[in-house]
Order: structure tokens, then C-alpha cells, then sequence
């Protein structure tokens, strides 16, 4: 079966351009080249979020984002005391979505094996975008360089885990 010229060179821009597209994308993702836009928070939604953090979070994420002490270390029953939120935690290292669905579904849901986490799930008490407001709030106490490096979590889906 002979190939129409025609489909031939549809075939050799079309996969050429597939190519550059995808070493584009590639490259993008790897250097961040966007990492500097769009990582800003809106002010007002930010606001909002605070006043979530201090009524659900503070008490254990503590009011400056600093996290109970020891949060590196699992106690002996398992559990690991809360984590700073502040860039000094690994937060940052998560995408959107799955700190979005760890604050709704609590953190059992990640915990590693042998760990319990007591992070609850706040669904029945925040809201959706309740909980976005939490996390544009969280965000906007990170430097701009740490919503940067967050914004390449999103990017490239954060499976990458403290």
C-alpha cells in the first residue's frame, strides 16, 4: 500500500509538531519557565481563608503556620504532629488538588504505612471553597519563590512526597 504524498507530509509535520510541542512542554515543566506567573494570591480570598485557618487549623498548624514541634518525627502510636504550613514544611511540595482533598478528607488518607494521621477531614465544616480560600491563605504567607516551586507541584502533579 503506496502513501499519498500528501498524507505523507501531513503525517511528517504533523508528528514534527508534535514532537516540538511536547519538547516545549518538557521543558517548561523541568525550568519552571512559568514558575514566576501566576503564583500571586488574591488579597480578598486570602482574607477569607484566614479566618477558616484560625477557626480549623491554627489550634494544631499553629496561628503563624509553624506546626507542632517534632513534625518530622513519628511518635511512638504512629502519629506525626502537625506539619508547618509555612515553607519550612512540605506543603509547598503538593499540589493544589491533593492538599485541597486533604484538608476535606483528612490525612488518613495519605498516611504512610505504619503512621496515623490525625488530621481530620473537614467536609462537614468548611465548604469547597472554603477550604480553596484555606489554601490561597496558606499560600499567601509562602514567598514568592515557594509558590513558584509549588506552582511546578501543580504542573507536574506532585507525586514526588516528603
Amino acid at each position: 500500500m503506496a502513501w499519498d504524498p500528501l498524507v505523507k507530509k501531513v503525517a511528517w509535520f504533523g508528528g514534527a509538531y508534535l514532537f516540538v510541542a511536547a519538547t516545549v512542554a518538557l521543558y517548561i515543566v523541568m525550568t519552571g519557565s512559568f514558575a514566576g506567573r501566576g503564583t500571586g494570591v488574591d488579597p480578598e480570598t486570602a482574607a477569607r481563608g484566614h479566618s477558616h485557618y484560625e477557626a480549623h487549623c491554627a489550634r494544631c498548624h499553629g496561628a503563624d503556620l509553624k506546626g507542632q514541634p517534632g513534625w518530622e518525627t513519628r511518635r511512638a502510636d504512629g502519629t506525626v504532629p502537625a506539619p508547618p504550613q509555612d515553607e519550612s514544611g512540605h506543603t509547598w511540595q503538593h499540589p493544589d488538588r491533593q492538599i485541597f482533598d486533604y484538608i476535606k478528607l483528612g490525612g488518613g488518607i495519605f498516611s504512610k504505612r505504619g503512621e496515623r494521621s490525625e488530621m481530620p477531614g473537614y467536609a462537614d465544616q468548611l465548604s469547597d471553597p472554603q477550604i480553596w480560600e484555606v489554601i490561597a491563605y496558606i499560600k499567601s504567607r509562602w514567598p514568592e519563590e515557594t509558590r513558584a516551586r509549588q506552582l511546578r507541584a501543580n504542573m507536574i502533579g506532585g507525586f514526588e512526597h516528603h
